[in-house]
């Protein structure tokens, strides 16, 4: 009698009779830390997907500054909006070269739930008064993220997601910081998280000229002209431009890059970006602000641990130092709740000392 394949069986078998042979296959998956039984319908890294879209780091990216903080609309981007993006970004440049959609989204749509509030000005902040406490210590968001889905959700009451080993190591290795696109060392074992890592910069840098012009901080014609004759005048065709140029450059190859005409203009863009927004001191009015709450509460915490939820008092996992705890909890904070935190914890207490006369 034959055997009824699941559908989770019958995906599989599409997936290795049409994808590249350098396509992470879900079949073939290195597996997850505490082995489970196979989901009957969705694939390995389907689940992986579904685990990081319901998980409650997820929905805090809503809330998280993306490079403006507090901006004054509601079309700037997020830290949430900037994960969907990259997806779709991944995704694109996965399907045109028959890798494995899935895993590209996986990865994607995970690698910035360690993200702290208010943006890098709360990373830094971070690391400035965790050192003071621990002089090795220092905040990485990507690791962060690896924490995030390996300890601090709860899945059934279980600590961690229990992902895959494709989706912890693309989450684990998809930052680059400031170097060059070009020449990554620690590159993800799978083509699909080499691919979230190139999308991450493109779609950022991408999507923040956007929010800049927005801003007023820059006009479309500041852009620098050789880039724009290469990549585009307008963000959807540099998305489009991209793509098709790293398809073109990587099918049937067991690599990821773009050509060196394409790699140079986005380059320059960077360049430009860094200089004129990033780093630009009217963008990084409120920084300060930023870094003063994160900051405070971090102290906070390191006075009173006990006024944090058990599970952070008592470490994930058990062994953590109680410099780690307290960034683990506060590194969670989407921006709104830092500053309630920091409202109720050092504004509220002082208005309560004011005369009744002056309340208004």
């Amino acid at each position: 009698m034959t055997k009824t394949l699941s559908i989770r069986e019958e995906l599989e078998a599409r997936e290795a009779a049409t994808l590249s042979p350098h396509a992470a296959l879900a079949r073939d998956s290195r597996g997850r830390q505490s082995p489970e039984p196979e989901d009957p319908i969705r694939t390995c890294f389907q689940r992986d997907r579904d685990r990081i879209i319901h998980s409650k780091a997820f929905r805090r990216l809503m809330h998280k500054t993306q490079v403006f903080l507090s901006p004054l609309g509601d079309h700037y981007r997020t830290r949430l909006t900037h994960s969907i993006e990259v997806m779709q970004l991944s995704r694109s440049i996965a399907r045109g070269l028959m890798l494995n959609e899935d895993l590209a989204e996986a990865i994607a749509l995970g690698h910035d739930l360690g993200h702290s509030p208010f943006g890098h000005a709360g990373e830094s902040a971070l690391t400035e008064i965790g050192s003071k406490y621990d002089p090795e210590f220092k905040f990485i968001h990507s690791q962060q993220s690896l924490r995030v889905v390996k300890f601090l959700e709860r899945r059934h009451d279980a600590q961690g997601l229990n992902l895959t080993e494709e989706v912890l190591d693309g989450i684990a290795k998809h930052s680059k910081n400031k170097g060059a696109l070009a020449g990554w060392a620690d590159l993800p074992f799978t083509l699909e998280g080499q691919i979230v890592r190139y999308a991450d910069r493109l779609a950022y840098i991408n999507h923040d000229i956007d929010d800049a012009i927005r801003a007023g901080l820059i006009a479309q014609d500041d852009l620098p002209r050789s880039a724009l004759a290469v990549l585009g005048s307008r963000g959807s065709i540099r998305i489009q431009t991209v793509v098709e140029d790293m398809i073109s450059a990587c099918r049937g190859k067991n690599e990821i890059k773009l050509s060196d005409r394409v790699l140079d203009a986005v380059e320059t863009i960077k360049e430009y970006m860094y200089e004129r927004v990033y780093l630009n001191a009217e963008a990084k009015t409120e920084e300060p602000k930023a870094q003063n709450i994160v900051k405070r509460l971090f102290a906070y915490y390191m006075e009173h641990p006990s006024e944090m939820p058990p599970e952070f008092a008592e470490g994930l996992p058990r062994g953590d130092t109680l410099v780690r705890r307290v960034c683990d909890y506060v590194a969670g904070f989407t921006d709104r709740y830092a500053i309630k935190k920091f409202k109720e914890l050092f504004v509220d207490p002082l208005e309560s000392l004011l005369p009744r006369e002056w309340d208004v």
